[in-house]
């Protein structure tokens, strides 16, 4: 596992209200993620494997039943959304595997993220993340917040790893989001090989940084 060599490699992009660095080194399997919103720094270490990236550097993650681990960067203030409602979110999805772990980022592309909740366009770890979950010890997010959450397949994409499932960009009818764009950076080819391909039959684990807009 390219134990002769060691690579050193460094993606810093702007995202939310801070700035998110990954850095990858490959003899020890090491990725770390730091992302300040404000004067707070956001960071987790670690990846690949999602246990570890919920110890590491003074950000715990909560543990949900479902699978679903989360930690506030920020709270907001407000009023939760509600299902039925429309929400809007910046948000970086990072996979838990490959060589660059970063997929897609929403930062700086004109428009968020929207939908409206339990309308099943979107998958269901991320509206968990947004709505809570009471019987499961999870708050809702209130606008203005920042929330990291460790999403598992079985609460993200684990429908598409099948033979003819709909790879289709978000927005196009049937798709089931968020999925990165078309747009010549690779991040729709990034995001297929992972989780829209039925010849892997494990999908690795999401992370996703996720902001909550109030009313746009």
């Amino acid at each position: 596992m390219r134990s002769h060599f060691s690579v050193l490699a460094f993606m810093v992009f702007s995202a939310f209200t801070g700035e998110v660095a990954y850095s990858l080194q490959s003899h020890c399997s090491r990725r770390s993620v730091l992302f300040a919103p404000g004067a707070a720094m956001f960071a987790m270490g670690a990846l690949p494997t999602a246990s570890n990236a919920a110890i590491d550097n003074g950000l715990p993650l909560i543990t949900a039943p479902s699978g679903l681990k989360w930690a506030d960067a920020k709270v907001g203030s407000g009023q939760p959304v509600k299902t039925g409602a429309v929400a809007s979110i910046d948000y970086s999805m990072t996979s838990t595997a490959g060589r660059f772990p970063q997929i897609y980022t929403t930062k700086d592309k004109g428009a968020p993220y929207r939908w409206t909740l339990k309308d099943g366009t979107t998958i269901a770890g991320i509206e968990k993340a947004i709505i809570g979950d009471e019987k499961e010890g999870i708050p809702p997010m209130l606008p203005g917040g920042i929330r990291r959450v460790i999403i598992p397949s079985t609460l993200g994409y684990e429908a598409l790893a099948t033979a003819g499932a709909k790879c289709v960009e978000s927005g196009t009818d049937g798709a089931v989001g968020p999925i990165p764009p078309k747009d010549g950076s690779g991040a729709y080819q990034r995001w297929v090989q992972f989780y829209c391909n039925p010849r892997i039959p494990y999908q690795p684990d999401l992370v996703f940084n996720i902001k909550l807009y109030g009313k746009r």
